[in-house]
C-alpha cells in the first residue's frame, strides 16, 4: 500500500462547468487532507493544463457545453498514450458509465455526490496511479541497468553477483505481476490472457476475451443505508470496515464456488457457473446469499452495529469478458445481470429476493416465501420470491 502522505500530496484537477459542483468537491477533498487541488470550468483548457502540470488525477464531468468529457479524454490520450489515463468521470447517467470506461476512464463518481464514495474512489485511484508510476520508474531504471551491463563484458564478469541479484528481482517482479493478474481475473481467464501476451511482441496488444454462458446465477448484495451509517467516519475507518465485510464475503465465495466479479462502493457482485460452467450454479448462489446474511449478523455482534444486507439473485444467460488494456476488469453483461440487479435494488432489507427463474432451479432444496408480483424498472411485472432457508433432509 502506498504512503498516505504521498497520496494526499497528489495533484488533482476538478473539471466541471458548474461552480457549485467544483466548490463541493474542493471542500470534500480539502477536509480529507488533499492539499494540491485545482479546478477549471473550461473543458477545452484541460489538455494544456495537464501538459503543464501532469496531474495525478482528473475528476471530469461528462456533460459540459462545448467540449464534453468524452472529447477531453480523447485529447488526453495523446499525452498518456503509453501510461495510465488518470480520469474519474462524474455523471448522473448510468448508461454513460460503461461508455466512459470504454473511452479510457478508470472509474466514475455518481451525482448527487456521496462523501464516502468520493473519498474512497479518489483514494483508490490515486493509490493505483502512484503505484503504476513507481513500477514504471523501477522498470525504466532496471532496463537502463541491463543496457549498461550488456555494453561491457568485463563489467558483466565483475558484477556477476549483482546480475544474479537483478535477475532474482526480475523473477520476483514477474511473480508479483502474475499474482496481481490472478487477483484481478479468474484463474482460467488470467492464464488465457497471459498465454496470449507471451506470444506477441507488443504487450499492449491482446486478444478480445469474451464468452457466452447459457446457465449462470448472478448475485448482487448491497449494505442498506451504509452512506448514512458511515457519514461520521474518517476515510481509514470506512475502508477498514468495508474491507472486513468484503473479505468475509470473499471467503464465502471461495467456499461456495462462486467468482467474485467486483465491488462498487458498498455493493458486492458475484456469479456462479463461470468461467467454468457447473450444473448447481443456482444452489451455490443461494448458499452464498444465506451465508452472507449470517456473516453480516456476526459482524454486527462483533462491532455493535445494525447493518443489513439487501440481496438479489437471478439465473440465465450472460456474456462475460475482459475490458481494459492497462487495468484489466472481468465483467458480465446481459438481461440476466440486469434482472439480478433489480432483485437487489427493489428487494427488502435483511432478505434475499430471487426471480422465478432461480426458484425453479432450487425447488426442493431450499425454502421460499412468495413475495408476489412487483413492477421492475424497464422490465415490467415480475413474480418474485424470498429465499428463506435450506431444506434439511
Amino acid at each position: 500500500m502506498m504512503d498516505s502522505s504521498a497520496i494526499l500530496e497528489a495533484r488533482i484537477l476538478i473539471v466541471d462547468d458548474l461552480a457549485a459542483n467544483i466548490l463541493l468537491l474542493e471542500q470534500i477533498l480539502g477536509r480529507a487532507g488533499y492539499a494540491r487541488v485545482s479546478s477549471t470550468t473550461d473543458a477545452a483548457a484541460v489538455y494544456g493544463l495537464h501538459h503543464q502540470h501532469h496531474y495525478d488525477l482528473i475528476l471530469l464531468d461528462l456533460q459540459m457545453p462545448g467540449t464534453d468529457g468524452f472529447q477531453v479524454m480523447e485529447a488526453l490520450k495523446e499525452l498518456e498514450a503509453d501510461s495510465y489515463l488518470p480520469v474519474i468521470v462524474i455523471t448522473a447517467q448510468p448508461d454513460h458509465k460503461l461508455r466512459a470506461l470504454q473511452a479510457g476512464a478508470k472509474d466514475f463518481i455518481s451525482k448527487p455526490f456521496d462523501l464516502a464514495e468520493v473519498l474512497m474512489r479518489v483514494h483508490n485511484m490515486l493509490e493505483v496511479r502512484l503505484l503504476h508510476a513507481a513500477l514504471r520508474n523501477y522498470s525504466h531504471a532496471l532496463e537502463q541497468k541491463v543496457r549498461e551491463v550488456e555494453e561491457s563484458r568485463e563489467l558483466i564478469s565483475q558484477q556477476s553477483d549483482e546480475l544474479r541479484s537483478l535477475y532474482a528481482k526480475v523473477v520476483a517482479e514477474q511473480k508479483i505481476s502474475e499474482r496481481l493478474l490472478l487477483n484481478m481475473l479468474p484463474y482460467p481467464i488470467a492464464e488465457r490472457l497471459k498465454a496470449h501476451l507471451d506470444e506477441v511482441a507488443d504487450s499492449s496488444f491482446r486478444q478480445v476475451i469474451a464468452d457466452r454462458y447459457p446457465e449462470v446465477s448472478v448475485l448482487f448484495a448491497d449494505i442498506v443505508n451504509f452512506a448514512g451509517f458511515s457519514a461520521g467516519m474518517n476515510p481509514e475507518q470506512l475502508v477498514e470496515m468495508l474491507s472486513d465485510i468484503f473479505t468475509a464475503f470473499d471467503t464465502i465465495a471461495e467456499h461456495r464456488g462462486l467468482e467474485k466479479i467486483k465491488t462498487i462502493g458498498d455493493a458486492y457482485m458475484a456469479a456462479a457457473g463461470l468461467p467454468v460452467p457447473v450444473d448447481d450454479h443456482a444452489a451455490r448462489a443461494a448458499h452464498m446469499a444465506l451465508d452472507m446474511i449470517d456473516a453480516i449478523s456476526h459482524f454486527n455482534v462483533l462491532r455493535d452495529c445494525k447493518l443489513e444486507l439487501r440481496i438479489g439473485i437471478n439465473s440465465g444467460e450472460v456474456v462475460a469478458g475482459v475490458i481494459g488494456k492497462h487495468k484489466f476488469n472481468y465483467d458480465l453483461w446481459g438481461i440476466a445481470v440486469n434482472l439480478a440487479s433489480r432483485m437487489e435494488s427493489q428487494g427488502v432489507a435483511g432478505r434475499v429476493q430471487v426471480t422465478e427463474a432461480t426458484r425453479r432451479r432450487l425447488v426442493g432444496a431450499f425454502v421460499f416465501e412468495e413475495r408476489g408480483t412487483i413492477a421492475t424498472k424497464g422490465m415490467g411485472e415480475l413474480r418474485t420470491w424470498f429465499l428463506v432457508g435450506r431444506n434439511v433432509p
